[in-house]
């Protein structure tokens, strides 16, 4: 075996082992500040932020439309626009809430929670 091989398989392998070596020698931080929950409590933080920012992004959407509408200048054509982004708007926040319900209503029959949505 040609000496660069066994050199490069040499190092392959510390350098796999160094992780572990260095890993072994912290202990696991407390007092961090950061949340320590559970999966469920995690993932229902993320749906919060997510609802967040699809009720931003509705609102923008309808802000948006709003102004396709008032500055369509009696086209049709833009009115039209303007009238479907308004639909499709609405019907986005629509659905992100129905998702959160569902989601809920889901959460509730498999943990056996008793809090209400």
């Amino acid at each position: 075996m040609n000496i660069f091989k066994k050199i490069a398989y040499a190092s392959s392998a510390i350098a796999a082992a160094v992780p572990m070596v260095v890993r072994a020698q912290f202990e696991t931080p407390t007092g961090t500040g950061l949340p320590a929950g559970s999966l469920i409590g995690i993932l229902t933080s993320g749906m919060n932020w997510l609802l967040i920012v699809v009720g931003i992004l509705g609102v923008i959407g309808f802000v948006i439309a709003g102004i396709l509408y008032l500055t369509a200048a009696g086209d049709e054509g833009q009115i039209d626009k303007g009238k479907h982004a308004m639909i499709y708007s609405i019907v986005g926040v629509i659905v992100a809430l129905l998702g959160v319900v569902i989601i809920k209503a889901v959460q509730g029959m498999l943990g056996g929670s008793s809090k209400s949505f």
